[in-house]
């Protein structure tokens, strides 16, 4: 699985991410501009000691990243979004997209893509959520629908046991 954001503006957004990552066996991509240094303090402490284990990418644009990803199966999370995120069905390697904090991602990449523009349902006239809350909402949807391959599935607790 592969989470890919679109100018990230916020590190520590984008340090909730990576942890998010590590503890999925997912790849990060961050496509520049960043509106932070990958060095900054912020990323660090929201993604705790976690940030080595992390298999990031960056790419200098949109168009490095397509380049360097031929074929790729790209879902794009928007709040324009035609399908509800839960009722597209995502492959095992598929790109999940999503834009930056304050715009998106840009209306002519998502019309580019329209048929895999997804959406999480809100209520009211909330703008949308917050960008980590909202990459775990649809990781996690395509991470179920592939039965959370290699992933621990059994919780344990640290001091007692579970009865059997």
């Amino acid at each position: 699985m592969n989470i890919v954001l679109l100018e990230p503006e916020m590190p520590a957004n984008t340090g909730n991410i990576g942890r998010t990552c590590v503890a999925t066996g997912t790849k990060l991509h961050l496509i520049e501009p960043l509106g932070f240094k990958l060095n900054d303090k912020l990323i660090k402490r929201a993604g705790l000691d976690y940030w080595d284990k992390l298999d990031v990418t960056v790419y200098s644009d949109y168009q490095d990243f397509l380049d360097r990803n031929p074929g790729a199966r790209i879902y794009m999370a928007t709040t324009k979004g035609l399908h509800v995120y839960s009722e597209v069905e995502y492959e095992p390697d598929c790109f999940l997209m999503f834009g930056k904090e304050s715009a998106g991602i840009p209306e002519d990449i998502l019309l580019e893509n329209q048929n895999r523009c997804v959406r999480i349902p809100m209520w009211g006239d909330i703008r949308s959520l917050n960008l980590s809350n909202s990459v775990s909402i649809v990781l996690y949807e395509a991470l179920r629908q592939n039965g959370f391959e290699r992933m621990t599935m059994k919780g344990e607790l640290h001091h007692l046991q579970w009865k059997e």
